[in-house]
């Protein structure tokens, strides 16, 4: 009979086994690609969504600081901010849309990266397909938005209470421990929701949890290891000057990419596990 840790290094091998053979490095790198091409756009469509919102712009990239390493933030604001200037038309105009549409990109690079995994072709049609993809950003935009609608609201209302009884430096304290969590929980949220429509499979809401909370740990931890590093041990802008953020960038997309297609993976194996074991 074996025991737990024969079982655990059998899991581990047959886990390694599918990396390999799906070539993750490979389709991590491709998928850091569409990802730097979708999230100008997708910023561009949040920010001209924000001015009908009650929201402080400042809000939306404090977040987004929260979790980038390095000088990244500085590349992205300005990107974003020279890519606003030139946008006109409102917010139905097609620029818009065709933004939408390429913002897109990295959620349609993500389903058929998941249906690698799951060892499953794209039987849906081009339009129903790409509908799903813009579907999904579309509700990746409006989780985004309450992430950043609800702490606001809370925050004023608690520094409001917590003036009234001297607590405001412990509040603050406090906000900023609470703040992360609910990043976090945001984080899992729409993790469990790309795990559980974006494949080509029909699956139970609950077999996206293992990837979906390996992938939020996963990408959580990595986001702050590389901006130790960069801030500690390295300087990228030294080494290659002017692009030194856009590679720390790439870096941080290309680990992002391999965490995401990895709790992908990780939920295709429980899932052919309970099959062969029905």
């Amino acid at each position: 009979m074996k025991n737990k840790g024969d079982v655990r290094s059998n899991l581990f091998r047959l886990l390694w086994h599918r990396i390999a053979e799906d070539d993750l490095p490979g389709l991590s790198a491709q998928l850091a690609y569409y990802f730097l091409l979708s999230l100008f756009p997708l910023m561009i469509v949040v920010f001209t969504i924000i001015p009908y919102i009650p929201i402080p712009h400042q809000d939306l990239l404090g977040m987004i600081r929260e979790f980038a390493p390095g000088d990244t933030m500085d590349l992205i604001e300005k990107t974003v901010g020279e890519a606003m200037e030139h946008q006109s038309g409102g917010l139905l105009s097609f620029g818009i849309i065709g933004t939408i549409w390429s913002a897109s990109n990295g959620i349609n690079a993500i389903v058929k990266a998941f249906n690698r995994a799951y060892n499953v072709k794209e039987s849906r049609s081009f339009i129903v397909a790409r509908g799903m993809s813009v579907l999904l950003t579309f509700g990746m935009i409006v989780v985004l938005v309450l992430a950043i609608v609800l702490p606001m609201f809370g925050r004023e209302i608690g520094l409001v209470l917590s003036s009234q009884f001297g607590y405001k430096n412990e509040f603050l304290h406090l906000w900023n421990t609470f703040s992360v969590a609910v990043s976090s929980l945001i984080i899992f949220l729409i993790f469990i929701g790309l795990y559980w429509i974006a494949p080509n499979v029909r699956l139970k809401c609950r077999t996206a949890i293992p990837g979906a909370a390996v992938a939020v740990i996963g990408w959580i931890a990595s986001s702050y290891g590389l901006s130790y590093y960069i801030d500690h041990f390295s300087n990228y802008s030294i080494t290659y000057g002017s692009i030194g953020a856009i590679i720390v960038l790439m870096i941080w997309f290309y680990i992002s990419a391999f965490i995401i297609i990895l709790g992908g993976e990780i939920n295709a194996f429980y899932s052919e596990k309970n099959k062969n074991n029905c």
